[in-house]
């Protein structure tokens, strides 16, 4: 009988979250990770307090998520004339037992990825090992790795988790007639300037409308010169989205190519056009997702993170989500072993439910108060309660906590997913 033995595709943060699942239950795993050298990547993301608690369930301190972020103290939600929609404290400020984070996605991988080594060997993560494709057996499955050379060998597992991202080759071979990436016309320029925190000194902010808008947030605390780091993302929803689908993934590009798009965007608490003009990189990508497939899992394979479930980036989900898969998944082998079982048991759990959440997302997530209020007042108005009422606009928001796993008293109500001491019987 071949020994238990996990393959994890895909070293980002949902497959690290994995192995570092799988190491606290004693599970044997490899990384695959396609580059041949992991660099701190990417700009600002937020992890919700239900993936908070989960890494620091896995022993993760708070001081380490300090080292690549700063917890949040509110979220708001404010109009292109500077009025405020909405907003409300998170985390530990809202009464969560556990903070939301606001870090940088490239710094979070390599602390992910420099813990697990410490726990778990070097070895643990073997890079420029690309899976290109699988094969199922009477004993779990074969993938196929291939390097940046173009050579290629085969590696047997127990199981195969797709953690390979929204281009992932794992989901291409599961399902071969799924629809191309889904794009309904928002173009994101993203960047992060050195500059004082807006409103509050951890402030997640949404200004604008429904087509244009910014997101606006501090991925590091403040300085003694009361600046701190802080993540932009600039977007606008184009009519024809055809015409610009030339646009490369994360290409980079000059702030002057986007920037009057905002031009007269300032305020007394804050300079749209200073922020921007302020940043020594941006970014442009579209805003994509894939449409939910019937099933996350074929055999011993299962898609996990973005693999399985890519959503807009509009509830700040994505990372939190691929976290809350880990364990997830962890909590299943628990239940049924190393298993085709436990994949199965995960994907009737969470396939329809975590779908539904990308389509929700799709049609703008919390950010869907933005075209509530451009329905009934086209954004024009001077007091928000007079077009939205404060217990409408908190049922809405309560309704996208519910569904998207973090609602408040039912985290703080709930127990553990995997016990401390908890071990997978091989």
């Amino acid at each position: 009988m071949p020994e238990t033995h996990v393959l994890i595709a895909g070293g980002g943060v949902a497959g690290l979250s994995l192995g570092l699942t799988l190491h606290q239950i004693g599970v044997p795993f490899t990384v695959l990770e396609a580059v041949g050298e992991l660099k701190p990547l990417g700009v600002g993301i937020n992890i919700q307090p239900n993936a908070v608690r989960e890494l620091m369930d896995l022993g993760i301190t708070a001081e380490q998520l300090d080292s690549v972020g700063v917890p949040v103290q509110e979220w708001a939600l404010v109009g292109q004339k500077g009025q405020q929609i909405y907003a409300e404290p998170r985390g530990t400020f809202a009464g969560y037992h556990w903070p939301q984070y606001a870090m940088h996605r490239g710094k979070f991988q390599m602390l992910l990825a420099e813990i697990l080594q410490d726990r778990a060997g070097k070895d643990a993560i073997q890079l420029d090992a690309r899976v290109t494709s699988y094969r199922k057996t009477d004993e779990g499955v074969v993938a196929t790795l291939t390097s940046h050379s173009g050579a290629t060998r085969e590696v047997a597992g127990t199981v195969l988790i797709g953690a390979d991202g929204i281009h992932s080759n794992i989901r291409a071979q599961m399902h071969p007639t799924q629809p191309a990436i889904h794009w309904g016309g928002a173009v994101m320029w993203r960047g992060t300037t050195r500059a004082k925190p807006a409103r509050t000194h951890s402030s997640f902010i949404g200004l604008g409308t429904h087509r244009q808008r910014m997101v606006i947030y501090p991925i590091s605390d403040v300085g003694a010169d009361g600046l701190c780091e802080v993540n932009w993302i600039a977007e606008i929803t184009v009519d024809d989205p055809e015409a610009r689908k030339d646009i490369a993934w994360f290409g980079k590009v000059s702030v002057s190519d986007f920037a009057h798009h905002f031009a007269d965007w300032r305020y007394d608490w804050l300079d749209v056009p200073a922020l921007l003009a302020g940043a020594d990189v941006a970014y442009e990508n579209l805003m994509i997702d894939r449409d939910p497939v019937g099933t996350w899992v074929d055999g011993a394979v299962l898609l996990m993170g973005d693999a399985a479930h890519a959503m807009y980036p509009t509830g700040s989900n994505g990372a939190s989500q691929a976290i809350m898969d880990a364990r997830h998944i962890g909590h299943s082998m628990l239940e049924h072993g190393v298993t085709s079982q436990a994949l199965m048991a995960f994907d009737e759990k969470f396939c329809d439910a975590v779908s539904a959440l990308v389509l929700r997302n799709r049609g703008a997530g919390p950010f869907g108060l933005l075209n509530l209020v451009n329905d009934r007042c086209g954004g024009d108005f001077e007091d928000i309660n007079a077009v939205v009422s404060q217990d409408e606009r908190d049922e809405f928001m309560r309704k996208y906590k519910s569904a998207a796993g973090f609602d408040m008293e039912a985290l703080n109500a709930r127990g553990p997913t995997i016990a401390a001491e908890a071990k997978v019987p091989l």
